[in-house]
């Protein structure tokens, strides 16, 4: 089973899935980032995940990209080293910052872009 929160904090939003991210859940989770696509700032907050799979990944990867399309920006929050090392195994990094606390994602979404300057 897998829950979605979402919480809009004014500057950014946050989607807070809490389950495992897996084939059997994830039309679920990729649902919530569709709806959530034209965010100008997202967080995604996965410290409440104990697994993924990948097709939990792949969901992840089709909601930021589609939020990026939309010229939105996003963040992971990341605490559970396994999946800390998945998504750095996979290269999931380099596309969007991963932080281990929640903080320092919002302090990586909030922080002026090049473009900005």
């Amino acid at each position: 089973m897998l829950d979605i929160a979402i919480d809009d904090r004014g500057d950014y939003v946050v989607c807070r899935p809490v389950g495992e991210l897996d084939a059997y859940t994830v039309p679920h989770f990729r649902e919530a980032l569709a709806n959530l696509s034209s965010t100008p700032r997202l967080l995604i907050d996965l410290s409440e995940v104990p697994f993924m799979d990948s097709a939990g990944l792949g969901a992840l990867i089709g909601g930021i990209r589609r939020t990026r399309e939309s010229e939105g920006e996003v963040s992971v929050a990341c605490s559970r080293p396994t999946l800390t090392r998945l998504l750095h195994t996979t290269g999931f990094d380099r596309i969007v910052p991963v932080k281990e606390t929640f903080d320092e994602a919002v302090e990586v979404l909030l922080s002026p872009t090049p473009d900005d300057t």
